[in-house]
């Protein structure tokens, strides 16, 4: 196997950088989940040990009609050892919340599907090139088992409830401190 690319080598999140990564967790609870919606998704999971709701936001794409992610850890995240005990989830993107199971990519023919997508999206093959994975579509095969590819595939299972866009309300009282404020910098 050849050697860890810089971005393999990241330690995983915590402190600061783990309450940035929550960043879009926040805005969804704001009601602004539209506006992050088509780059990061929430995914709810059920804890392994807890049996309680887990949340994350994770940066997502659609391949071949699902919304599909890569972990960046692995599969040491908390999300994906979730997913391994339970693999139902909901997943919430701009377009609402849908229950789905979660499956990791491990068909050679799937995974030859998705690198071609990849690579026929240049923004998608600037950032591979950019984090060191620039391989042939042989070389991704041959060690395909460093990538954490999970799709999410539609269900009528029941799944874990969504994120609420709970923090709504901040915005009634925001809203007229800003524009008191205003008229008052304005005056």
């Amino acid at each position: 196997m050849p050697e860890k690319t810089w971005v393999e080598t990241l330690p995983y999140p915590k402190g600061l950088l783990k309450l940035l990564f929550k960043t879009p967790i926040l805005l969804y609870r704001l009601g602004l989940g539209f506006l992050v919606g088509r780059l990061f998704m929430v995914l709810t999971t059920t804890g392994r040990k807890s049996g309680a709701p887990r949340r994350t936001a994770i940066e997502f794409h659609e391949f071949e009609g699902r919304p599909t992610v890569m972990s960046g850890w692995g599969t040491r995240t908390d999300w994906y050892r979730n997913l391994q005990a339970e693999p139902r989830a909901t997943v919430q993107t701009w377009r609402g919340a849908r229950s789905v199971r979660a499956r990791r990519m491990d068909s050679e023919e799937e995974l030859r599907r998705a690198f071609a997508w990849a690579q026929s999206n240049p923004a998608m093959r600037q950032m591979m090139k950019l984090v060191g994975f620039a391989m042939t579509p042989e070389q991704f095969l041959a060690e395909k088992e460093r990538f954490t590819l999970v799709t999410f595939e539609p269900t009528d299972d029941p799944t874990p409830p969504p994120l609420r866009a709970d923090l709504v309300w901040v915005w009634a009282v925001l809203l007229p401190i800003c524009l008191w404020l205003l008229w008052t910098m304005t005056r």
